[in-house]
């Protein structure tokens, strides 16, 4: 018996699901899925929750001031944030004056919320990195580069790859390319008021904010499918293997007990989940595309309840989750103390109301 393959999952060419909208853009694909059986009632509901007025993601629906003090980082802390600036004001220099109206936005538009990960293009915002020029594209890389870690700037364009790669296999690259994604900016580019960028599409999105010393990277959505090139140019490439061991790692270093109360549902698909727990878009995830003001309560175990080879494990989790971020920023949120990664929404919306105070 022969190893499966993710070859063995995907649609055949002449499958209605890739057949029917082979040779549209992207455009013309945002209007196709309105219409689908699938996308067109995910759509719908998506629409109902942008825009919302941006509050935060909360446990318990209490928002709870002060939780992400606005001072200056510590040090070891600091953020890049001068090769961010430089990087972002080389790339308002590339672009035409056109494109500049398309890309930059006020630092606190509701466009902020308009990112999504589905490889239908939901809201148009900012530019489309397939229709530019590869000098301007490799600029918008630039920035990015300039506010991740060389691991994350890795895996985020691996991760553009991979999607290169699928669009591909089924013969749909005008939808799914190397470079079907939407960047923004937010704000003026500075190195003491807060501006940050925006980048999404097709299981890669990502929201950066930084202020002064500060930066936040958050939401965040990292996917892939497949996890690995097999052919082509970039064969090779593989990603999130060594998250996926450390996460059995920590399941099978927890007593049985301990074990049992951390699987919150006994299988993928659930008769156990509520109604609103499997979303098609999101499929588990809470914290998706337009879930801004989601209430999600904690789940799980408790990490001090955990024996200390698990904790050990779980440290090793939580700094591959945190890897995107550069050297200051990851070190900050590591001294936080948290036993994972943070939602940072909420700083998100303090530090846009700090610059709203700070321009009156």
């Amino acid at each position: 018996m022969t190893a499966s393959s993710f070859r063995d999952y995907l649609f055949t060419p002449d499958h209605p699901r890739v057949a029917e909208i082979r040779g549209l853009n992207a455009r013309e694909y945002a209007e196709a899925a309105t219409r689908d059986s699938f996308a067109g009632p995910m759509i719908e509901g998506w629409q109902k929750l942008y825009p919302q007025p941006f509050k935060g993601i909360t446990n318990d629906g209490v928002l709870r001031p002060g939780l992400y003090p606005l001072a200056p980082a510590r040090a070891g802390e600091e953020a890049p944030t001068a090769e961010m600036t430089a990087a972002a004001r080389k790339l308002l220099d590339a672009v035409t004056l056109e494109q500049a109206s398309r890309l930059s936005y006020a630092v606190d538009a509701p466009e902020w919320q308009s990112w999504a990960n589905p490889e239908f293009m939901q809201h148009d915002t900012g530019l489309r990195l397939d229709e530019l020029d590869a000098p301007v594209r490799d600029a918008v890389f630039a920035v990015v580069e300039a506010s991740l870690s060389p691991a994350g700037f890795e895996l985020v364009r691996n991760l553009m790859r991979i999607n290169g790669f699928l669009g591909e296999l089924v013969e749909l690259p005008l939808l799914m390319n190397e470079f079907s994604y939407n960047f923004a900016l937010f704000g003026e580019p500075s190195e003491t008021k807060p501006w940050g960028w925006q980048l999404f599409g097709h299981h890669a999105a990502l929201n950066c904010l930084v202020m002064g010393t500060q930066l936040v990277v958050s939401p965040v959505f990292m996917g892939a499918e497949p996890d690995v090139i097999d052919a082509g140019p970039y064969q090779g490439v593989a990603v999130f293997k060594e998250r996926i061991a450390l996460a059995r790692q920590l399941m099978a270093a927890l007593p049985s007990e301990l074990r049992t109360e951390a699987t919150v549902y006994a299988s993928m698909v659930d008769r156990a989940m509520p109604e609103d727990r499997l979303h098609a878009g999101d499929e588990r995830h809470l914290g998706g595309c337009f879930q801004d003001n989601r209430i999600i309560p904690y789940e799980g175990i408790l990490v001090a309840d955990m024996p200390p080879e698990a904790r050990a494990i779980l440290d090793a989790v939580v700094e591959d989750f945190i890897a995107y971020l550069p050297d200051g920023p990851r070190a900050a949120r590591r001294s936080e103390g948290c036993p994972a990664p943070r939602d940072h929404r909420p700083l998100r919306r303090e530090l846009l109301q700090l610059d709203r105070r700070l321009a009156r």
